[in-house]
């Protein structure tokens, strides 16, 4: 996770509540057959078997079977006007929609 993605995960999560972690995953769907997904979620939700990343006390979790696809993922954000919002830089893809949140790896 860029600087810039956390800064703005952060500010989110301060909206929902300080005690939250995020999620990200991947679901079958979208235009290249797989989709990134991401949400807060309660830690106490954070299962035995999922890998959790420890950005200066705050986590960010994923299920094993998303880490087959994602490993190795960069999330970026951008304020930009056109084109801003979370960018997912995924090195297993081996392509990607025009949306930038649907892949096929």
């Amino acid at each position: 996770m860029t600087e810039a993605a956390l800064k703005h995960v952060l500010e989110l999560r301060d909206k929902h509540g300080k005690d939250l972690c995020l999620r990200v995953g991947v679901k079958g769907g979208g235009c290249s057959g797989m989709s990134y997904t991401m949400d807060f979620e309660d830690p106490a939700n954070i299962r035995a078997d999922d890998e959790v990343f420890d950005y200066d006390g705050f986590k960010v979790v994923s299920d094993p079977k998303s880490m087959l696809y994602i490993y190795g993922l960069v999330l970026d954000y951008s304020n930009a006007l056109i084109g801003g919002g979370f960018k997912f830089m995924n090195p297993n893809a081996t392509q990607t929609c025009g949306c930038g949140t649907s892949f096929s790896a």
